[in-house]
């Protein structure tokens, strides 16, 4: 069952938060980084994002530490006096998703209690894994889905009914509240219901959080398993609430291939027409842009077996059907011509990115859905790379845990 701890948050003052608050550093690119900070001195990508801060032959991760130090000593972030859970609201369109933000055990991720449907890179997880080491803090919010139950739903409309230590709106539009819950035992206890936690967003924070629990163990000869860096921060929402939108590709360097070699090619295994509608509205059906075109793809392979979750995901199909056989992309994970984008940026960037010549053809895909990420994620097994975009994301800088 899950297990969930207060702790003592590290968090912006009321007045700071919304400047303090950031996009989760692995979702922007350098230029935009620089340009967030020289708008806003506060933001807390001067803490997860300092190595392309300042001069470059200075240490990225000294910078960090040394900003870290400067947001406390200034007053920018507090550190709270007692150990609380948290109400976390995120509402934007419509849309509404609250959860609870509180420490989970770094044991039970190990055991498989808190659930993976990502492999993780090596390189970023060493990046991470180093940054929380130097800074002896985790940074930013694991994103953890649950499936939901009415007494964790009843305990948290009871915390919403209180008064909010933040509320405030980004600048993407996204209302952002939250509540501090300073007796917490109920929650906990109701906690300890939910059979497991599954990882939504931030594999590779859960993974560096979990190497790093094991170096400091092992340089701590009174090591009890109650330290703090036996537990990582997160965010947890109801599974049923959560919003999934595409991770679309984009591909580019195929050398010789035809327009007509491809779309021969995947007429093997797809209905395709032109088209005007260029959204899919349904599980098998890909979207594809080409040389100025829009494309259906509507999957017309017959199955000797019913597939396996993983094989029904439509980035399997994509990939087991169109990347591998006809584009030659056999590991999507390491295959440099490949490029991944998120659903939020919508058809007009797909097209901009192949009418510039940035990629060569691109591809719109359905959803996964919440159901196919549980699924996935029971079986033990892996989905293929960017499989999920979860929108809206986690702010950084709203709670740190200090380890």
């Amino acid at each position: 069952m899950a297990t969930i701890k207060p702790f003592r948050a590290l968090r912006p003052a009321a007045e700071n938060a919304k400047r303090v608050s950031s996009v989760p550093y692995d979702v922007v690119q350098e230029g935009e980084v620089r340009g967030f900070v020289d708008e806003n001195p506060l933001s807390f990508l001067r803490i997860t994002r300092a190595e392309i801060l300042g001069e470059p032959q200075t240490d990225g991760l000294e910078r960090a530490k040394n900003n870290l130090a400067e947001f406390i000593a200034s007053g920018a972030l507090n550190q709270d006096l007692e150990p609380a859970c948290y109400v976390y609201r995120l509402t934007t369109d419509g849309h509404v998703q609250t959860g609870v933000v509180a420490c989970c055990s770094i044991d039970e991720y190990e055991n498989g209690l808190i659930k993976k449907h990502e492999n993780t890179r090596p390189d970023k997880v060493a990046d991470r894994t180093a940054h929380m080491l130097a800074l002896r803090a985790q940074t930013g919010l694991i994103f953890l889905a649950y499936r939901g139950t009415n007494r964790i739903r009843h305990l948290m409309d009871e915390a919403i009914a209180g008064k909010s230590i933040y509320d405030f709106t980004c600048a993407t539009g996204v209302r952002q509240t939250v509540w501090r819950l300073p007796n917490s035992d109920e929650l906990v206890d109701a906690f300890g219901e939910v059979p497991a936690l599954y990882i939504a967003d931030g594999h590779h924070r859960a993974e560096s959080a979990f190497q790093v629990r094991n170096e400091l163990r092992d340089q701590n000869p009174q090591h009890s398993g109650d330290e703090d860096y036996n537990f990582v921060m997160a965010g947890m929402f109801p599974a049923e609430d959560l919003r999934i939108l595409a991770y679309n590709r984009i591909v580019k360097g195929l050398g010789e291939l035809s327009d007509d070699d491809i779309l021969n090619g995947i007429q093997e295994n797809f209905v395709l027409t032109e088209t005007a509608d260029c959204v899919p509205q349904t599980h098998g059906e890909i979207c594809m842009y080409l040389s100025g075109k829009w494309y259906d793809l509507q999957h017309n392979v017959n199955y000797l077996r019913e597939p396996d979750p993983i094989e029904r995901l439509d980035v399997s199909i994509l990939q087991d059907y169109v990347l591998r056989p006809v584009l030659g992309i056999d590991d999507a994970r390491t295959d440099e011509r490949i490029g991944f984008v998120g659903g939020i940026r919508g058809t007009d960037e797909l097209e901009r990115l192949v009418n510039d010549g940035e990629a060569r053809i691109a591809f719109l895909l359905y959803p996964t859905t919440m159901d196919d990420l549980l699924a996935v994620s029971d079986t033990g097994e892996m989905m293929p790379p960017k499989s999920t975009w979860f929108e809206p994301k986690l702010k950084d800088g709203l709670f740190v845990h200090l380890i």
